[in-house]
């Protein structure tokens, strides 16, 4: 499946519940996660694949560094997986947002 059907599919789910989102970039910056998510004073990045593709190494490093600084940044492949993710930090309340990624089972 297509990155941009795969993302367009989970931004307007995760709108549906409340959450924020913007495409995200940096200027100058490359590798940085497609999506920047935002809730109740709680943040987390996505960086969207299509179905089968991984991160390059450059978008590891940065989701490492990403990491190391408290935020999640999780790579989406799919449409379920995605709304397993917000359906995720739905159910959790404010106090127990951690940067954890979530497995697809």
């Amino acid at each position: 499946m297509r990155e941009s059907k795969i993302e367009k599919a989970v931004c307007d789910y995760a709108k549906t519940w409340g959450w924020v989102n913007f495409k995200f970039s940096s200027p100058g910056q490359r590798a940085v996660p497609d999506r920047i998510f935002m809730k109740d004073g709680f943040t987390f990045f996505i960086e969207f694949k299509a179905t089968g593709k991984t991160l390059t190494k450059l978008q590891e490093r940065m989701a490492t560094k990403f990491n190391l600084n408290g935020f999640a940044v999780h790579e989406i492949d799919n449409i379920e997986y995605g709304i397993r993710l917000i359906d995720y930090y739905i159910s959790n309340p404010r106090g127990k947002y951690h940067a954890k990624k979530i497995q697809p089972t």
